[in-house]
């Protein structure tokens, strides 16, 4: 039985880490990372990626970030790996003549009120 790789994306609010002393901030929030990945994911092995790690004490032991937006992704073998989500943002190029030609209308009426 083979089944496909599940990938699911969440946004963790990781605010519980200060009700923690601060020496131990960073530390807290990785176990709750761990714990939201075990819960959603119902499995017991998580591993988190090297670079997410990384980007949570980029800032040191007493300031991690608030909230985290992850990539979870459960292997075959019931082993989660979790990563940071960073999203791609597409820009269509209609979209962006769109914009310049409204900002091009907006200049063209502002010199109009100018001159009167």
């Amino acid at each position: 039985m083979s089944e496909e790789n599940t990938t699911r994306i969440y946004t963790v609010n990781l605010a519980k880490a200060w009700d923690t002393p601060k020496y131990r901030r960073t530390d807290r929030v990785i176990n709750i990372i761990k714990e939201f990945t075990q819960h959603h994911m119902q499995t017991d092995k998580v591993k988190i990626d090297q670079d997410l790690n990384r980007h949570i004490w980029s800032r040191g032991k007493t300031n991690p970030p608030r909230k985290i937006r992850l990539r979870m992704i459960k292997e075959d073998d019931d082993t989660v790996v979790v990563s940071s989500f960073i999203e791609e943002k597409m820009s269509e190029p209609e979209t962006e003549s769109a914009a310049e030609e409204s900002v091009v209308t907006a200049e063209k009426e502002e010199e109009t009120q100018k001159s009167k």
